[in-house]
């Protein structure tokens, strides 16, 4: 399916100002999405070797979401895979850890290069120790992210339109978000620090994969 999954939907996020787009099993043939794509994935769980990868929902900032539904167990998704392992394209991500494990345990690719707004805020907003997406989201964009769909059957046959839209909202204004941590980031001169965290990303997610999920591999015991 490629297009709005319903009339009713459509209209919805019209509204909203975003088009939601719903592709089965890989991202259609020559579509592009510049030199940036913000990208989310959705799970069965938060388990890396229990739960699988449902859903891959990507924007390029520019109100439109394109939502891939993967075919399971197989994961052929040619297009993706090769968007995800461009080197071209900066992937930005909030909390990407898990879901570039996620694609290196069920895609089989090294995402990169990756930046991830969580780490960002954690770098640059030391002033709170709240960075989750939805409370980034509030206080530097004035944007409220309703969670309500976040633990529901991303493994049905069909996704509802309050699913669809859940998952293209935490992409959808990712791109505006990294401009503004960005910002604070070069203001507080931690920029730096910042750009070797993202580096150091893809690894830590392999870590996670070999066993050290749980362990702060920098810390002294």
């Amino acid at each position: 399916m490629d297009g709005p999954a319903s009339a009713a939907g459509a209209d919805q996020d019209k509204a909203r100002g975003m088009t939601i787009h719903l592709h089965e099993g890989d991202l259609p043939d020559g579509l592009s999405f510049g030199a940036s794509v913000a990208i989310d994935s959705e799970t069965m769980g938060l388990k890396l070797r229990r739960d699988d990868l449902c859903v891959v929902q990507l924007s390029a900032g520019d109100g439109d979401a394109h939502l891939v539904r993967l075919k399971r167990p197989g994961y052929d998704a040619p297009n993706l895979k090769r968007l995800l392992e461009d080197p071209a394209v900066l992937k930005i991500f909030h909390f990407g850890r898990f879901d570039i494990a996620m694609f290196a345990l069920h895609l089989q690719v090294v995402c990169r290069p990756v930046y991830c707004t969580k780490i960002a805020s954690k770098i640059a907003r030391t002033y709170t120790d709240r960075h989750g997406l939805k409370d980034v989201m509030r206080e530097l964009l004035g944007i409220e992210l309703s969670k309500a769909q976040q633990s529901s059957d991303w493994g049905a046959a069909k996704l509802s339109p309050e699913q669809e839209a859940y998952a293209a909202s935490d992409v959808l204004n990712l791109h505006a978000l990294k401009a503004k941590l960005d910002i604070m980031l070069e203001r507080e001169d931690r920029m730096q620090f910042a750009a070797a965290c993202f580096a150091f990303l893809p690894v830590r997610a392999q870590l996670d994969l070999a066993g050290w999920e749980d362990a702060d591999i920098f810390a002294h015991s």
